[in-house]
């Protein structure tokens, strides 16, 4: 009798099932030390049957990478609906993200912190669609953020460079955050690092407002 065809939820469970420990090598042996033979061993399946899922380890990253920025994008549009004013957006949208970094600490590293290969690393090769759809998806949560800060700006419209600066700053605030508690190094620094989370997203938020107003 010839084996059941999976259903479509039935694939898309085994893919991401794949993508979710696919992360943890990466986060347990870094980026070139992950490996289809080592995710095979992992699952306990052969690494051909991999194969009929991805085509290769680069694109298991890179699907790793869009699902994570798609995730952080659908989370931070969640939290921007809560504020009745543009800087209150600014806000949820800032404390969204530092949300996402700490709760989802290996992709979070992965989309923002590592050092591994990025668009440009696939441009000319049988990868670069795929590489595409994720630079796409990643420039979605840049967008949100310079949107955001856009409407704040009320009758006195920014410069593009105003806005982008805004967004840079406001992103490698909570980013060095982010980093500082998920590499531990807060630690020695503070005896609860993650309590002075809301502190400095109000402190980073008092500081945008005094520059829009400068």
């Amino acid at each position: 009798m010839p084996k059941a065809q999976r259903s479509t939820e039935e694939i898309e469970a085994v893919k991401e099932q794949m993508l979710d420990h696919a992360l943890e090598l990466i986060a347990d042996g870094g980026y070139k030390g992950f490996t289809m033979r080592k995710l095979s061993a992992r699952l306990g399946i052969a690494a051909k049957t991999i194969y009929n899922y991805y085509r290769n380890k680069d694109e298991i990253y890179l699907v790793i990478l869009t699902r994570g920025f798609a995730r952080l994008h659908d989370k931070c549009v969640s939290a921007g609906r809560s504020g009745q004013h543009p800087i209150d957006r600014v806000a949820a949208i800032s404390r969204a993200f530092v949300d996402f970094g700490l709760e989802q600490s290996n992709l979070y590293n992965l989309m923002f912190t590592w050092h591994v290969p990025k668009f440009n690393d696939y441009v000319g090769t049988p990868m670069e669609p795929v590489a595409r759809v994720e630079l796409d998806a990643a420039l979605k949560v840049s967008t949100l953020f310079v949107e955001a800060i856009k409407d704040c700006a009320g009758a006195t419209p920014m410069s593009d460079g105003q806005v982008r600066f805004f967004m840079i700053q406001l992103w490698t605030q909570g980013h060095g955050y982010i980093a500082g508690i998920n590499n531990h190094l807060l630690d020695y620094m503070h005896e609860a690092p993650r309590e002075l989370k809301d502190q400095l997203v109000d402190s980073m938020m008092k500081h945008f407002r005094s520059d829009l107003t400068e």
